[in-house]
């Protein structure tokens, strides 16, 4: 039943799933890894049954309690951002959601922490994983504000809702590792890779993006 999900048909087809990956390859995703991970990974499994024809549009959907799916080239793009051409042993993820980039990141790393403030997506995304036999996904039901600090230090910090990214997750990053969040600066985001380097940190603005707000607290 799983082997015939993950393989999809028509427009969750293998070849759909392929025509999104040359998109955004055009769109200037280069990391072989980064898109066969994308290629080989499910979005129609991560949205709603009655939206799966929509799943390989490159273009964010609605996953229920006011959050979405990101949009597959931006989920790309920060995941190439965080890689960074290695292969992370612990990436932690601020904000499961459905699930689909903790996916994502999981065929590219070793362990991946992922936090989720509101506990009816937690337990979908856990179903999922399970389903999907991702089983080096760890989730946790918290304000992701305060990190993992048990887990810490983290190769690869992934922020998916807008705002003012706390010191504490910056304090969580290992040398050298990257923390890709979009940054809130009045009205607009921008989605910013910060590499801690030394006692100090380099950050690279990879543009304009549109994430839902960062909230702290649990529901």
């Amino acid at each position: 039943m799983v082997a015939r999900e993950l393989q999809g048909i028509g427009m969750t087809s293998e070849k759909t799933r392929r025509r999104l990956v040359e998109r955004l390859r055009e769109k200037g995703i280069s990391e072989s890894a980064v898109l066969e991970a994308m290629a080989e990974t499910p979005r129609h499994l991560f949205v709603d049954e009655a939206l799966s024809s929509r799943a390989y549009e490159d273009s964010a959907l609605p996953i229920g309690r006011g959050q979405t799916i990101s949009q597959p080239y931006v989920v790309a793009l920060m995941t190439q951002a965080a890689v960074n051409g290695k292969r992370p042993e612990k990436v932690l993820e601020i904000g499961t959601g459905s699930g689909y980039q903790s996916a994502v990141l999981a065929r590219l790393s070793d362990r991946v922490f992922t936090t989720e403030r509101i506990g009816e997506l937690a337990r979908s995304a856990r179903q999922r994983f399970h389903r999907l036999g991702l089983h080096n996904i760890y989730v946790r039901h918290c304000d992701g504000l305060a990190g993992w600090p048990s887990q810490a230090p983290f190769d690869a910090i992934v922020v998916t809702a807008g705002g003012v990214v706390p010191e504490t997750l910056l304090d969580q990053l290992a040398e050298g590792g990257v923390m890709v969040a979009p940054e809130q600066t009045g009205g607009h985001q921008r989605l910013i890779a910060t590499t801690r380097a030394g006692s100090g940190v380099l950050r690279e603005d990879l543009g304009a993006v549109i994430f839902v707000p960062l909230l702290e607290g649990v529901e």
